[in-house]
């Protein structure tokens, strides 16, 4: 554990020294499995840490080494695991199909893509460093179930047991038969490394004959139709047609399952990870391929500029005001970053900066206002008047100029609203001030929004904007 003594010191200097600790605790007490995938958000409230300096934590101790990071691809009906990057460079594929729900998805950084960390193999060794060792349930639990899924803690064999006929280890190029007693329930066989699957509808007269079924496990055969069975005796012959070991399971798709897989929490998305300051400053050119589009179904663009800073420049000179446009840009990458949010870049004296939802971009906004009104006072002159536009839509993450960017109708409709913004004025469009959480944030700060209707250009019809007075 000496290596990992030392790079909890390197990790003690740029990271929250409570979250720290607690990581040091984790990695030399915690029990294997509670290294494998750990969810950041699951973390930060076990512990009651905030959550943006749980998850900058994490991200600087995968910089140093501490921790591999994992982008997985999830089903959002199960919850289960459809692919596993270490980077999201290397997700491709326009659709995702889960063979257990039978049903395909497009991926979005949402609610599709989570995001993982694991101990590093040469910080301390865990059991699923070698998934194929694992024993089955505990293959499903740590690799194939996302973290998301709030999978009991102490009674889970027991829990599982419910709803579980019979799994089997599987060698590569091995046979196995299994004879079990179908119940009057929908059936799944299913393998969780190849998502090879069956499903029996069993239903109708019990019988006495032996049914039989072949599972033939390889990379091609991902989903049947359901076939229909009587309840009794079935044989099942399985054979593994892949390089690796096969882990298929027999299970009740009833009740007992769906109540384990309905427990869900929250976890830490692609789309929070990419609006996160400190991963920008950490992976800024380790992200997206040039030729990525990735979705994101909601993002909050925040827009700003200075009015009147050529002015500025002529009356102050260039080295002075280029001092004060910094003071500026420092305060607001400080107001964006503890609002969870990431600044994707500066033009001019302008920022473009995201916010997962709505409210973290209300609040900075009204927090970026009254800074500048303090450093105005503290100079004794209205140097620094700032113009905001918000507006929340799906968009598509891209890679631009060797750095992530973002790319839509939504990005050109929050930086024409902006434009529309007079000094010290924040503008918002309905999609912002509708969200209930900005309302709450707005109601606090005991501001109420002026409805101002305003056409902007490259969109056809008016649309309703607010003034934040």
């Amino acid at each position: 554990m000496s290596e990992a003594t030392d790079l909890i010191a390197i990790l003690r200097e740029s990271a929250d020294e409570d979250v720290v600790f607690a990581i040091g605790r984790l990695i030399g007490d915690g029990m294997d499995r509670h290294l494998c995938r750990i969810n950041a958000l699951a973390f930060a409230e076990k512990n009651g840490f905030d959550e943006e300096k749980t998850i900058a934590a994490f991200l600087h101790a995968a910089s140093i080494g501490l921790f591999d990071i994992s982008w997985n691809v999830l089903c959002p009906g199960c919850g289960g695991v459809l692919d596993t990057n270490t980077t999201l460079r290397t997700m491709r594929q326009e659709e995702y199909v889960c063979s257990l729900c039978a049903a395909g998805y497009e991926p979005t950084l949402d609610e599709m893509v989570e995001v993982t960390f694991t101990v590093s193999p040469r910080v301390r060794r865990i059991a699923a460093h070698n998934p194929e060792d694992l024993p089955p349930l505990e293959y499903f639990r740590q690799i194939y179930w996302s973290s998301g899924v709030d999978l009991p803690e102490d009674d889970y064999a027991s829990v599982v047991e419910n709803f579980i006929i019979e799994t089997v280890e599987l060698p590569p190029g091995e046979k196995a038969i299994l004879s079990i007693q179908l119940p009057e329930e929908f059936v799944v066989v299913f393998e969780p490394m190849t998502h090879a699957v069956q499903f029996l509808n069993v239903k109708g007269e019990p019988t006495r004959e032996r049914q039989a079924l072949s599972v033939i496990i390889d990379r091609k055969h991902l989903h049947n139709q359901s076939l229909e069975m009587h309840p009794g005796p079935l044989r099942v012959a399985f054979e593994n047609r892949t390089n690796r070991r096969a882990l298929p399971s027999i299970f009740i798709a009833g009740e007992e399952l769906h109540e384990v897989l309905r427990k869900r929490r929250p976890f830490l998305t692609a789309k929070r990870i990419l609006t996160n300051q400190t991963f920008r400053d950490l992976y800024r050119t380790d992200t997206i391929e040039i030729d990525q589009r990735l979705k994101i179904t909601s993002l909050t663009f925040l827009f700003t500029d200075l009015r009147g800073s050529t002015e500025l420049y002529e009356r102050v000179g260039d080295l002075a005001a280029f001092d004060i446009v910094r003071t500026h840009f420092r305060v607001l990458n400080d107001i964006v970053a503890t609002e969870a949010g990431a600044v994707v870049k500066t033009i001019g004296d302008a920022v473009m900066a995201t916010f997962p939802t709505p409210d973290r971009a209300v609040a900075a906004a009204l927090r970026m206002r009254e800074a500048m009104r303090d450093l105005n006072e503290a100079r004794g002159r209205e140097d620094l008047l700032l113009k905001i536009g918000i507006h929340e839509g799906p968009c598509i993450a891209v890679s631009m100029n060797e750095r992530q960017d973002y790319f839509g109708q939504t990005v050109n409709i929050a930086s024409r609203v902006q434009g529309l913004a007079t000094s010290q004025s924040i503008f918002a469009t309905n999609a912002v001030i509708s969200d209930a959480r900005a309302a709450e944030v707005l109601d606090q700060a005991k501001v109420t929004p002026v409805s101002k209707g305003a056409m902007l250009r490259g969109v056809a019809s008016e649309m309703a904007l607010y003034v934040i007075p």
